[in-house]
């Protein structure tokens, strides 16, 4: 017999129409575990899915998408919405080459009408699609579902600030999955709810705006029935932000009723105007060990279901070595501060939060904050280290560009994740900051290749005063293979310039160092990408007769080299430009042709 005898009826979106209510309690339980055996297998974002099941059930049961344009910030919540939609029996090869996104795609299915990856998007996508519903005569409402976190972005606030003012059918489903329900959720409230979501409030409300809009006395009755009103609201309903914005605000209600959330949703739907449904949910439900550790199973690699326990290597992780790198040398120097937007443990910095309370700011999902706050230490003689995963650092341009570089300002950046990142795909690759970056005025970009170089390029970037970065991959550089000192703008030759020559920076010296030494050709490790190393460029001109860069970015360092280098060839060899879908980091290396192999098939080519 089926451990999921309801789910397995389900193959498509009509087909989980046609449940009874009464199925969906049992529905939800099914699809927590599939949920929990699948991402035990492959990984992926579990507590936030967890917590949101219900709600996803309840949405498709008011909603009718694909009419509906559904569009989940961020994505890391969608999994019940890719399992209702078709894609069930796909799920097991989650986030795997060939396999399903771990984010809503909309090449994957019609009922995702919008990628997503980042956060702080939705309402503002969901706004432009409310929008062309109206202007090209078409029924249906547009619906964002933004966790509380989300709302800490900017851009959240500009779509939720211009929507307000909208006169178009937009639903957000505000997912608080970090607040307790507020002890004013009772009777009363609840009344208050239900009589200010119906469809006869609404009319009377804008027909008494109407009229006391009109002459002298109605003008004066309606300023001092506002005052009196507020005062109300604000004792009453705590989130009166969103309604001085223009929504109509329902809830908090209790995230994991199937029956209410559904009531509520199409309430929402009826009203024909911006709406706000807060709900409270529960990160991690179902899950013991996540239910206890929701950040631990944030995003989580293959681990035991009985144990909790996360698959992995014994190797120290890059994030690790930062951190630690942190610590050491805030110990020393009283002025270095520390900088996260909401990565604090994925950025390695929880011991240096623990040990500098005082001098660790985390300030939320709002990269282009972090980094202008960041200008503004440094401007006041801080030394401020910004960690921030090179997918999210995209972000700041503007502010990397016009308030810390152009100002000259020492800020270092920590630029983690940089490179391919596997199984996420394509909206989180780190393969661009390495091109932008070098672009900048000031700016001193250092890619180690080593652990400890990566220690020493920090410690190097926090002692000189101008804006720094340090980019470094996902899981674990090698271990020293030198003991050359760091210094910006040298390189190091690990094998003698010879006629062919292959330039590597970062992860891909480790790849490109076995190859040189079978084959006898010469290999430098390109420390730094901004700026070049002039004097190891001569000795190249004076010697090589043939030149390969290797690095794990789009052409960056190739580019800039071919033009110095001219006329000695050279052969770039990097990320192209067409978007690396999810597959581990080898796959996604050899579909770049960014290995061992291929570095050796080309190099023997030419040698014979």
């Amino acid at each position: 017999m089926s451990r999921y005898p309801i789910l397995d009826r389900i193959d498509s979106l009509e087909d989980f129409k046609k449940l009874k209510d009464s199925e969906l309690p049992a529905l939800a339980a099914q699809i927590r575990l599939y949920m929990i055996e699948n991402v035990a297998k492959c990984g992926g974002h579990l507590a936030s899915n967890l917590g949101a099941v219900e709600l996803t059930i309840a949405m498709h049961r008011a909603f009718s998408s694909p009419k509906d344009k559904i569009i989940f910030d961020v994505g890391h919540q969608s999994y019940t919405h890719k399992i209702l939609t078709g894609r069930r029996e796909a799920f097991c090869k989650l986030r795997q080459e060939n396999g399903i996104s771990g984010f809503p795609k909309r090449e994957e299915s019609e009922h995702d009408p919008f990628n997503t990856g980042h956060a702080s998007t939705a309402i503002s996508a969901a706004l432009g699609m409310a929008r062309a519903k109206y202007l090209l005569g078409e029924d249906g409402v547009a619906v964002a579902v933004v966790g509380d976190g989300a709302l800490t972005g900017g851009l959240a606030f500009e779509g939720l600030n211009d929507a307000g003012q909208a006169d178009v059918p937009l639903v957000v489903i505000l997912n608080d999955n970090e607040m307790s329900i507020s002890p004013n959720v009772g009777a009363l409230h609840r009344m208050l709810v239900n009589m200010r979501s119906s469809e006869w409030y609404v009319r009377l409300k804008r027909f008494f705006v109407r009229i006391l809009d009109t002459g002298i006395i109605g003008r004066w009755l309606s300023r001092h029935m506002e005052n009196f009103k507020n005062r109300i609201k604000s004792f009453l309903m705590p989130k009166r932000l969103f309604e001085d914005m223009g929504f109509l605000y329902l809830g908090p209600i209790d995230g994991h009723d199937i029956a209410q959330l559904t009531r509520m949703f199409r309430r929402a739907k009826e009203l024909h105007v911006p709406v706000i449904v807060h709900c409270v949910t529960q990160k991690g439900k179902g899950y013991t060990f996540s239910e206890r550790n929701p950040e631990k199973f944030h995003g989580v690699a293959p681990f035991s279901i009985d144990t909790g326990d996360i698959e992995g290597t014994l190797k120290k992780s890059n994030s690790s070595v930062f951190g630690e790198a942190m610590v050491a040398l805030a110990q020393k120097d009283d002025r270095i501060v520390a900088v996260s937007a909401a990565m604090s443990i994925g950025t390695g910095l929880t011991e240096f939060a623990g040990r500098f309370p005082d001098r660790f700011f985390d300030v939320g999902i709002a990269e282009e904050h972090a980094l202008t706050m960041a200008a503004g230490m440094a401007a006041s003689g801080l030394k401020p280290v910004v960690a921030i995963y090179s997918t999210f650092l995209q972000r700041g341009y503007d502010q990397i560009l016009h308030d810390i570089c152009l100002q000259n300002l020492p800020v270092v950046l920590a630029v983690d994740r940089a490179g391919l990142v596997g199984d996420d795909g394509e909206t989180h690759q780190g393969i661009y900051d390495a091109a932008f970056l070098s672009a900048m005025p000031n700016i001193t970009v250092y890619s180690p290749a080593t652990q400890q170089e990566l220690t020493h390029m920090l410690t190097l970037a926090l002692s000189r005063n101008e804006p720094s970065a340090v980019r470094y991959p996902r899981g674990s550089l090698m271990q020293a293979v030198s003991t050359q000192a760091v210094a910006k703008g040298e390189w190091e030759v690990l094998a003698p310039i010879s006629e062919q020559t292959v330039i590597a920076t970062g992860a891909m010296v480790s790849v490109a160092l076995p190859v040189a030494r079978k084959l006898g050709t010469g290999l430098v490790n390109a420390r730094t990408i901004q700026p070049l190393d002039e004097r190891t460029l001569g000795e190249i001109r004076r010697v090589a007769k043939r030149v390969v860069v290797m690095e794990e970015n789009i052409d960056c360092l190739g580019l800039r080299l071919s033009a110095l280098l001219s006329p000695i060839p050279v052969v770039r060899m990097n990320v192209s430009c067409a978007p690396i879908l999810q597959a581990s980091v080898n796959h996604q290396r050899q579909t770049c042709g960014l290995t061992a192999e291929a570095l050796e098939a080309y190099l023997t080519e030419e040698l014979s």
